[in-house]
């Protein structure tokens, strides 16, 4: 049976469908939009994949004459992209294919038979297929029986699947996180005695499911399945290290059980979970015990230099990279105003924050997992109080891009210097002031820069 809400999607391949049936060959919406439509889970535009027993050279015969235009690029996989009323679509020929044992890169062999394209498929909720246009259910490994029983299994076995491509191993998570699924024990048992071999994977395609796994809605469970199964250690063992006790003594909540919570309490905001991700990482490198009991100085900066190298391992953009080692370096920042928020100690919050500021606020409300309501309660009353001082403070002064009163033109003009390192230090002086004390006016700064000047004796004035 057809789910209805698929019918809008039939309507788009349409003009496909009816050119290769024309041709003589057969056409499949497969994979995950199949999926999702049985789940009802579909976006408003759903990536579209088609299969096809057309060999490329068929495939651009078809759909060349029909198509606004065409692109190759993936031609020696079996893929031909096409273009038509702004949608764009990927026809693949069927294909089976296998990781060499060294290699990163699948070896492609074309299949005929839907049943074997669907065979090298990584789950059975995967290998489902629409023929079209007939609309026939293509079914052959009960990948609807485990959708609605909940279950993740694969076609083959799983070490076959996984040897094939290795990146199915934290894909497993990944569906564990996003669906909801729970793996069988096949599945769990092959991930914990091959986990070794996601070596061979590159790092991007890696990243690229990590990324996928911390905004998914069930987030903890995919990273727990991580740490369970030995897989974390492969890409990412800051991760199981976590798994210590703060406080051996009273034995409560151990970092990684933390970290987890704080990841599932954020916004499905990418660069923000990974944030929460990477913010206590630093604990274990400097878990200490004194009188007072366990101690993490500092973490939050070894913790941002341990995120920096890590997310460069995975080749994260360095805008990514630098975004989420500055929340990980501030995200402590808040604890440090106990007395009360000042307008300079504001000044400073948001100046360092930056862009990041909302994300920051939101990552420090989240970092608050203690079952002590008090405790609670009082994080997020100061945290209120936080945010509506800087709203305050906002409409009294600019705070988006807190500056000097005199820029570097005005003070060399000023002082009658060259441009050179007494500039930037005078620059850094006013800026303190702006801190400090807030927008001064170009005469009162003038006037304070003079007396600065008159009084620097490490600075040559001629």
């Amino acid at each position: 049976m057809v789910p209805e809400r698929i019918g809008a999607l039939v309507d788009e391949v349409a003009w496909l469908a009816d050119a290769f049936d024309a041709a003589g060959h057969r056409l499949y919406l497969v994979g995950g939009v199949v999926r999702d439509a049985v789940l009802g889970r579909l976006g408003q535009t759903p990536d579209l994949d088609l299969t096809t027993d057309a060999r490329p050279a068929e495939i651009k015969a078809i759909v060349a004459p029909l198509a606004e235009s065409v692109w190759v690029q993936g031609e020696r996989f079996g893929t031909i992209g096409a273009r038509r009323g702004g949608r764009s679509y990927e026809i693949t020929t069927h294909r089976a294919e296998a990781y060499s044992p060294d290699s990163r890169k699948p070896d492609v062999a074309f299949a005929t038979a839907i049943e074997s394209d669907l065979a090298r498929r990584d789950f059975t909720v995967n290998a489902l297929a629409l023929r079209l246009p007939d609309l026939t259910m293509v079914d052959p490994f009960a990948g609807l029986d485990d959708l609605a029983a909940g279950r993740l299994r694969t076609p083959l076995h799983p070490e076959e699947s996984f040897g094939d491509d290795p990146l199915r191993m934290l894909r497993a998570a990944r569906f564990v996180a996003a669906l909801g699924l729970v793996p069988d024990a096949a599945v769990v048992a092959a991930v914990e005695s091959m986990h070794e071999r996601l070596a061979i994977v590159s790092a991007e395609r890696i990243r690229d499911e990590l990324d996928k796994l911390v905004v998914a809605e069930r987030s903890g469970d995919g990273l727990r399945f991580l740490v369970a199964t030995g897989l974390a250690g492969e890409f990412l063992p800051e991760l199981p290290a976590l798994a210590l006790e703060q406080d051996p003594i009273h034995h409560h909540k151990d970092v990684l059980a933390h970290t987890i919570a704080v990841v599932e309490k954020t916004s499905p905001d990418r660069v923000l979970r990974l944030a929460a991700l990477f913010h206590d990482i630093g604990k274990p490198k400097t878990r200490a015990f004194g009188p007072g009991g366990v101690s993490f100085h500092h973490h939050e900066v070894v913790g941002a230099r341990m995120t920096r190298d890590r997310m460069r391992a995975l080749r994260y953009p360095n805008e990514d990279v630098d975004a989420v080692s500055r929340l990980v370096e501030l995200h402590l920042r808040f604890h440090t105003y106990k007395m009360g928020w000042t307008d300079a100690a504001i000044r400073r919050y948001v100046r360092d924050a930056g862009p990041l500021l909302e994300r920051l606020n939101e990552l420090t409300r989240c970092d608050c997992t203690t079952r002590n309501r008090i405790k609670a309660r009082q994080l997020g009353e100061r945290m209120d109080e936080l945010e509506t001082k800087i709203a305050e403070l906002r409409e009294r002064e600019e705070l988006a891009a807190i500056r000097p009163d005199l820029d570097g033109v005005q003070i060399m003009e000023r002082l009658g210097i060259p441009a050179g390192p007494p500039v930037g230090a005078a620059r850094a002086f006013l800026l303190e002031l702006r801190l400090d004390e807030g927008p001064l006016g170009p005469d009162e700064a003038g006037r304070r820069l003079d007396e600065w000047w008159a009084g620097r004796q490490d600075i040559p004035k001629g």
